[in-house]
């Protein structure tokens, strides 16, 4: 970690690899949607619908993990003072949220015909729900800190405690009883026909190279908006 404490360091290794996250993300997202549209049969009970668990599950994981960035970025600003920990953390934030949204979206359209109804206060989706206004309340407090240029503690604790939310989200289907189907996915196998199955990992893959693609391509730019203000900073002086 503190090899990438120089932000020169950092963005020697991040140019390059943002391309190649990005183009190899994108190849292995969309060969996985097209066998998760074209090639895998419908399921037995869902039939067709079925078919938006490749979007739904990696949108899921990346706003659970994008929150999870946000917390580990947080301790290391906190704890160790990492130059680039704040960068980290804002640049997590958007790209979380956007995903925690098509997560909700996409578990509504599903739930449609599924459940017969677009929306339930059940445990997992009320704590998406949550992990989104976290997303939200985390982004006006970074911005609002940022510009009357004060330290980003106050965020970093909101990360932190936010984190709370994350173990209730992945057990929401135990703790309570709830419409939302238990874990499909585990250590011990998993519940998913491998028919139905085997296009899930590339979009689950593909989806978080695209996102480490993202987040170093907001890193990069913050990085970039930093040197352009202290050098007109250096020329008003």
């Amino acid at each position: 970690m503190h090899l990438l404490a120089n932000p020169a360091r950092f963005l020697r290794i991040a140019r390059p690899l943002t391309g190649w996250l990005g183009w190899l993300g994108a190849a292995l997202a969309l060969a996985g949607m097209a066998g998760g549209l074209f090639v895998t049969p419908p399921d037995y009970l869902q039939g067709e619908t079925v078919r938006i668990l490749y979007i739904h599950v990696p949108a899921a994981w990346l706003g659970m993990a994008g929150w999870s960035g946000i917390a580990a970025a947080s301790l290391a600003e906190l704890v160790w003072r990492h130059p680039l920990a704040r960068v980290a953390a804002r640049a997590l934030a958007v790209p979380g949220a956007v995903f925690t949204f098509l997560c909700l979206a996409t578990g509504s359209i599903w739930g449609r015909p599924t459940w017969g109804t677009w929306w339930e206060w059940d445990g997992r989706l009320t704590s998406m729900l949550v992990l989104l206004f976290l997303y939200i309340g985390y982004i006006a407090l970074a911005r609002a800190l940022d510009e009357a240029g004060a330290d980003g503690r106050a965020a970093a604790l909101f990360g932190l405690i936010g984190a709370v939310n994350l173990p209730i989200i992945h057990f929401s289907v135990l703790w309570w009883r709830t419409l939302h189907q238990g874990q499909s996915l585990g250590l011990n196998g998993s519940s998913i026909a491998p028919a139905l199955l085997w296009p899930l990992p590339l979009t689950v893959l593909g989806a978080s190279l695209l996102f480490g693609a993202l987040v170093l391509m907001r890193m990069r730019a913050a990085l970039a908006r930093a040197r352009v203000e202290a050098r007109l900073r250096r020329l008003a002086a």
